[in-house]
């Protein structure tokens, strides 16, 4: 069997990182068993669709090196939509209903107060031919019901094991409103019987829609892929994602955070599962060892610390040529390997880098402990050229010249050189600094 798996994010709002997690996993089984990752959007609703999110959409997958091999819009597929609906319909198994919302959340109302279920109770079904013809000659428009047979539903999940829903637990699902549009649950069922997807990798919030569309795929003569209900994320503190959680969201955090794409999917496709949390080398290790069987059912917690502590790992050996046109964008000009070598092991987020570039390359305000110290090092200065090993060279002369040694020594040095209590190496940073502004700033200019 070919693997064929997609994703259907609806264009409504930023992508979250469960979304993005759901998308991860998808594509991962798809890369590891050899298969194929599809990208539809969901795209139906539209008063709440907007293009600007498709967009984002589609950025946010491209960011995370999610690469899809086959696309498609919901809005391009209305007409195949009718043509089930009235394939239904002559099944029996689609039924026109004419009660309002109002009517409906009346009718749910009034279960849930004698203690029953809030299923629907079929009194569309009772209407007679006369009586349907009646009320639409009136102007009433139906909306379509899906009829679900009297059969319990089942079916074995690949991380939830087998699932089974009662007949009579369920209602009949609404295919199409009464102006016309689809519903996710009918429409979904048809792209994914028309694009032969075999494997539904979705949140365990859709167990109960998976329910009713295994009865809708059968209806339509289409087989019925396998399934995998994913336990849905969770913040630290146990809170639940959202689109509106803008702070949660793929854009924010790329792009406030500064978030690496690699460490991000390392933390979401081994939160939750048996293996180790670590910063994976690439896409394709997360893929080769991706597995359903890995996955555990309590909600894997997203934590932004340990999002940092993966971040930084990624960066950490990142080579140079990869990191070159990043560091050009965020304006570095003329960066090379040795400030990249020089300033990589202490970056937790790329644009921190941007910091010691003005420390090494520009004008900062030194911070002087005792003047008369610092001028006295400046006169121990060597010529250059200056490589790794003038550090030590250099203290070694103003230890012995000023009977000063360790935090008492060298702390002062960094604070006139960078105006920082920590960062790099000094050894690292002291040629990239160089003589003329080293000295400038051991005497207490601006340089």
């Amino acid at each position: 069997m070919s693997v064929l798996v997609r994703i259907a994010p609806s264009p409504t709002g930023l992508l979250h990182v469960g979304n993005i997690r759901t998308a991860l996993m998808n594509w991962l089984f798809a890369r590891r068993t050899g298969g194929k990752f599809m990208l539809r959007l969901d795209d139906t609703d539209r008063e709440r669709s907007q293009q600007s999110y498709a967009d984002a959409i589609e950025r946010d997958l491209k960011w995370m090196g999610l690469t899809w091999d086959l696309f498609a819009r919901q809005s391009d597929r209305f007409s195949r939509y009718a043509e089930a609906l009235e394939d239904l319909k002559k099944k029996g198994r689609a039924y026109p209903c004419f009660e309002t919302q109002e009517e409906l959340a009346l009718k749910r109302r009034s279960q849930l107060g004698r203690g029953l279920p809030p299923v629907y109770d079929r009194a569309a079904l009772k209407l007679s031919p006369d009586e349907i013809t009646t009320k639409q000659k009136s102007g009433l428009k139906p909306h379509w019901r899906f009829r679900l047979s009297d059969e319990k539903v089942s079916w074995s999940d690949h991380v939830q094991g087998n699932k089974e829903f009662p007949a009579g637990s369920l209602s009949d699902p609404v295919l199409v409103r009464e102006d016309g549009m689809p519903l996710y649950t009918f429409s979904s069922v048809v792209d994914d019987a028309d694009f032969a997807v075999t494997h539904v990798i979705r949140g365990e919030d859709h167990v109960a829609n998976t329910a009713v569309q295994v009865e809708i795929w059968k209806a339509l003569g289409a087989p019925v892929p396998h399934f995998a209900h994913l336990p849905l994320v969770i913040l630290a503190s146990g809170e639940e994602l959202s689109k509106r959680l803008g702070s949660m969201s793929v854009a924010g955090l790329r792009d406030e955070m500064g978030v690496e794409a690699l460490a991000l999917a390392s933390l979401l496709a081994r939160s939750g599962t048996s293996d180790a949390i670590e910063a994976a080398e690439n896409m394709q290790e997360l893929a080769e060892r991706f597995d359903f069987k890995k996955i555990g059912r309590a909600p894997p917690k997203f934590d932004e610390h340990e999002l940092l502590r993966l971040n930084a790992r990624v960066l950490h050996r990142m080579g140079f040529a990869e990191a070159k046109p990043r560091l050009e964008a965020l304006g570095l000009k003329n960066v090379d390997e040795k400030f990249w070598g020089a300033v990589r092991p202490n970056l937790h987020r790329l644009n921190e880098a941007k910091d010691w570039w003005h420390i090494t390359e520009e004008k900062i305000s030194p911070q002087i402990e005792d003047s008369a110290f610092t001028a006295q090092a400046a006169g121990l200065l060597p010529p250059e050229p200056w490589d790794q090993t003038t550090w030590q060279a250099w203290t070694e002369k103003v230890k012995a010249a000023t009977a000063r040694k360790g935090k008492e020594l060298f702390m002062p040095l960094r604070l006139a050189l960078t105006a920082r209590h920590d960062g790099p190496e000094m050894k690292t940073l002291l040629p990239l600094i160089g003589f003329s502004r080293a000295r400038a700033r051991l005497c207490g200019d601006a340089a």
